[in-house]
């Protein structure tokens, strides 16, 4: 186990995973990295959003064990692992004002305590890379807050036993390094907008583009640029699997692969903890951990 590098990627819903550094993980899987993925919520609150499957009664009312087929599914086809946290989904609140929380949904667990159970995970696991959300979750959806907090004090504290004694949470370990997902930026995003439009193809960034612009939306800082263009179809299949959230029709899909590739081959992260020495801008997640692997 020394001697093999080991990434874990904490994610709140089944589909998060795929949409969020899958091309990075299959990259990773493919040298032979172990990749775990930890799904902090079922997505039981989840909307249907793909139109195909919208009024399916089976679906609506069997929509965790849905999920989780779904997410086997991904899984499969990213060659990760994947386990659960445990967590009861918060679900989107919509409205104005908005309305409470549901009781019992992760957004609404203590935080220290739900960090344990990641904790659990990371001690058993013992990965040196954590990638997760950052502080407004890429997008402020309750459970991916929660899951920024819970991931920030799970690196803090895997390591202490005072906190969380070993009797309970297993041997005591402290990981590397730890980044935040920030595939949704704006180069990014305009640069695949520009080039649908200098290829005279309708783009589905505009609205994007110009919403970001009406809202003030601050742009993070890119620390690491993973070339993973290779794997692109097998993040694309891998989100498809999760039928429910995924229209194969839809936005997600309309910038053809060999234009991503070209223009914009990388996935995008903001590295914000480091116990290692690593000198920006960075290529590999594992960037002053390999040679000491």
């Amino acid at each position: 186990m020394t001697d093999q590098l080991r990434l874990m990627a904490v994610h709140a819903h089944p589909d998060d995973e795929s949409s969020k550094g899958a091309a990075t993980m299959a990259k990773y899987v493919s040298e032979g990295v172990d990749v775990l993925v930890v799904t902090c919520t079922g997505g039981e609150r989840g909307s249907i959003l793909n139109p195909k499957l919208q009024g399916d009664k089976y679906i609506e009312e069997h929509i965790h064990e849905v999920r989780k087929k779904e997410m086997d599914e991904a899984r499969e086809i990213l060659g990760i692992k994947q386990e659960w946290l445990g967590f009861v989904d918060s679900g989107l609140p919509e409205g104005d004002p908005l309305p409470p929380l549901p009781e019992g949904c992760f957004a609404l667990e203590d935080v220290d305590k739900a960090a344990g159970e990641l904790v659990r995970k990371i001690r058993s696991f013992r990965p040196q890379v954590i990638t997760t959300y950052d502080e407004n979750g890429g997008y402020p959806h309750p459970d991916h807050i929660m899951t920024h907090k819970i991931s920030m004090v799970a690196f803090e504290y895997a390591a202490d036993t005072d906190k969380y004694p070993e009797a309970e949470y297993g041997p005591a370990y402290q990981p590397k390094k730890l980044y935040y997902n920030q595939g949704f930026n704006r180069p990014r995003t305009e640069a695949l907008h520009q080039a649908m439009l200098d290829r005279g193809l309708e783009s589905p960034y505009g609205d994007w583009l110009k919403r970001w612009e009406e809202t003030g939306h601050k742009d993070r800082t890119l620390t690491t640029h993973v070339p993973c263009a290779d794997f692109y179809e097998i993040r694309d299949k891998a989100l498809i699997a999760h039928a429910t959230q995924i229209d194969p029709d839809g936005g997600w899909f309309r910038v053809p692969l060999e234009l991503q590739r070209e223009v914009w081959p990388t996935e995008e992260y903001e590295l914000a903890k480091s116990l290692v020495d690593t000198s920006l801008p960075e290529d590999d997640l594992f960037a002053g951990i390999r040679d000491n692997a």
